[in-house]
């Protein structure tokens, strides 16, 4: 029986739905979090009879002709780069990108790695790096002797150093676009790197046309609304019990036709 096949890819499409949605919940307070939704496709049809042919030697259409769908398949997991909201850490090293744009992030690799997550400190060396030490770049190195720490919403970093009055620019950081932010290549820690879906990287001072700018002392929350999370779950929940309540049916319709009796 078909049904059993076809309520079988619906229930395995849900669960997909759920994993989904859990992760977005798990991530409701990471830094920079972009969520993502789960996009499903209809499987190919069995066609008994093909819609637009000839019924009679008159030359009558069939108007709609009759195909059985197989099911549902995932079509792809996509993420949402909305805007997060700003929240104030009073931090001078946290900083938020206000519109488009990501940081770029040399990793150990070697490899560019980008990343909306602004939680930014300075190494044993005053270089700015990510939680995990991973140079921003272009690099900018903190004096040790800095008092104060200002970066201009254009990405112009200035420090005051001690027995100084007025500051001194020590570097200008960059932002990143791509014309798919939805393809980048998730690898986890914040981080995304350019795939061939995204595109190439184009590199801008903050606030240049088409690109976002920075607010310092912030951090850019998770685009992860809850609300609309556990209705989504409760859906893929209700969806995923109809779909073994077709299992349930076509089960007890193969046991009424296995207990006919000649």
């Amino acid at each position: 029986m078909q049904a059993l096949r076809t309520a079988a890819t619906g229930m395995a499409a849900q669960q997909l739905n759920v994993e989904v949605i859990s992760n977005n919940i798990a991530n409701m307070n990471t830094i920079g979090f972009k969520r993502q939704r789960a996009e499903f496709e209809d499987l190919l049809y069995q066609t008994m009879e093909t819609p637009g042919s000839q019924s009679s030697d008159t030359g009558t259409i069939v108007p709609t002709g009759v195909q059985i769908g197989g099911g549902v398949k995932s079509g792809s997991v996509y993420r949402i780069t909305e805007q997060g909201s700003p929240t104030q850490t009073g931090n001078q090293y946290d900083l938020a990108i206000q519109g488009r744009g990501f940081f770029q992030v040399l990793l150990p690799s070697g490899e560019t790695a980008y990343t909306r997550a602004g939680n930014l400190s300075p190494n044993d060396q005053g270089q700015l790096v990510t939680p995990d030490g991973y140079l921003v770049q272009p690099t900018i190195a903190i004096p040790q002797d800095a008092t104060q720490v200002t970066i201009s919403k254009s990405g112009q970093v200035q420090v005051t150093q001690a027995g100084q009055t007025a500051p001194t620019v020590v570097g200008q950081l960059q932002l990143a676009t791509f014309l798919n932010e939805g393809g980048l290549d998730a690898q986890g820690d914040n981080l995304f790197l350019e795939s061939a879906a995204s595109g190439a990287a184009t590199v801008a001072t903050p606030g240049s046309p088409g690109v976002g700018y920075l607010m310092q002392g912030y951090t850019e929350a998770s685009n992860v609304d809850a609300v609309s999370e556990i209705t989504a779950l409760i859906v893929a929940q209700r969806a995923y019990e109809m779909n073994s309540k077709v299992v349930t049916t076509a089960d007890q319709m193969l046991s009424t036709a296995n207990q006919v009796k000649s």
